[in-house]
């Protein structure tokens, strides 16, 4: 029997050639890249890469063996396109982002809405980013407030996107790969919810909550302690602003001690929420391509057939690049069963190299890609 030491040096030996014909191929693919930026030509060529990957596995001896070179190639042929990405950028014909770089926002000359009323933590949000004295007003749903900043109503729209009980408002995400508009910047407001209930009332006599589905949720370890009926409403504020109309003792809503104050309610009990650092992160948006000179934060959003490696295959660009993908989301597309967009954020400024050749990449392989702001 063969020593396994000896089966070790043979396998040390091969890849020892397998390194050497790789860096050769890769100078070949260096050769490739200067013929293209010559001539014109893009580097994604996917007939030819999947007629190479068939060639290549017919090779193969086995059902196993061929699969594995196929994957293998597919890699090899990855990092060629992240090399000629890199060579097309350093020749300057990478081309250029369609985004404007301002030092930094006029938060004070400036028009925002918010969906809801007074005192929703939209409200907070926008009065934290912006300050006390900005021009504000409100709409009564987030569609209104993206044709708000789309016809120029507004300059600028406050949207919730993430809570750190919750997780993630699904339906922004999907506004915001439907609208033409785009993220500057973000405030993150840490959530401290409270019972509400007109003056006088007293715990026992609630018999039904009202607020927000996000709400009831941060708090739903202690609504399961209590017998009441949960009714949701479309925001916080309008809970409190319900309760305070109705004057019903037996009402209560679930809401910020703003929105007491504003409408005259009375604190019960809080905080209710169980997650005592519980957060919510909310999104600046506005209708013009642009981002602020010290952004750190990439969003984009693309499409991907339900296929095997095709994930892997478009964050490979952020990795090869070295980028911290912070978040990724996928949301399914209507009537396209099982394929989905997907929303990546990953840190980086779009002035930088590696930003704009890791998307770069993931313009020519994946589809409808959007840049959703840098912020």
């Amino acid at each position: 029997m063969t020593d396994l030491l000896e089966l070790r040096d043979e396998i040390d030996r091969i890849d020892r050639e397998m390194v050497r014909l790789f860096e050769e191929r890769m100078d070949i693919c260096r050769q490739v890249a200067e013929y293209k930026i010559a001539n014109g030509k893009k580097v994604l060529d996917r007939d030819r890469e999947l007629t190479k990957l068939q060639v290549l596995g017919e090779l193969a001896h086995d059902d196993f063996n061929r699969h594995g070179v196929q994957e293998l190639f597919s890699q090899i042929m990855s990092m060629s396109r992240k090399l000629q990405y890199q060579l097309l950028a350093k020749e300057g014909v990478s081309g250029s982002l369609p985004f404007t770089q301002i030092e930094k926002i006029d938060r004070k000359n400036c028009r925002v809405v918010y969906q809801g009323v007074e005192g929703a933590y939209q409200h907070q949000a926008a009065l934290r980013y912006f300050g006390e004295d900005v021009n504000i007003f409100h709409m009564d749903s987030w569609r209104g407030c993206m044709e708000a900043i789309k016809e120029g109503m507004a300059d600028y729209a406050v949207f919730p996107i993430e809570n750190s009980s919750a997780g993630e408002v699904n339906d922004i995400y999907d506004l915001l790969e439907e609208y033409e508009n785009y993220i500057v910047g973000e405030q993150i407001l840490k959530i401290d919810h409270a019972l509400l209930g007109i003056p006088g009332a007293e715990l026992g006599d609630i018999r039904t909550v009202y607020s927000h589905p996000q709400a009831l949720m941060q708090c739903s370890i202690y609504l399961e302690q209590q017998n009441w009926k949960q009714e949701r409403v479309a925001n916080t504020a309008m809970a409190a602003e319900k309760v305070a109309a109705d004057k019903d003792k037996t009402q209560a809503a679930i809401g910020s001690v703003a929105a007491a104050k504003h409408h005259g309610l009375q604190v019960l009990k809080m905080p209710l929420n169980h997650n005592r650092f519980n957060s919510t992160r909310f999104i600046i948006v506005t209708n013009r391509k642009m981002y602020e000179k010290d952004a750190k934060k990439v969003s984009i959003c693309f499409e991907l057939p339900h296929k095997s490696g095709s994930l892997y295959n478009i964050l490979s660009h952020i990795i090869y690049n070295d980028l911290n993908m912070c978040k990724i989301e996928s949301r399914p597309i209507p009537e396209h069963n099982w394929e989905y967009h997907f929303f990546v954020d990953f840190e980086g400024n779009l002035n930088d190299s590696a930003v704009k050749n890791a998307i770069r990449g993931i313009m020519e392989e994946a589809v409808n890609v959007k840049i959703l702001g840098n912020y």
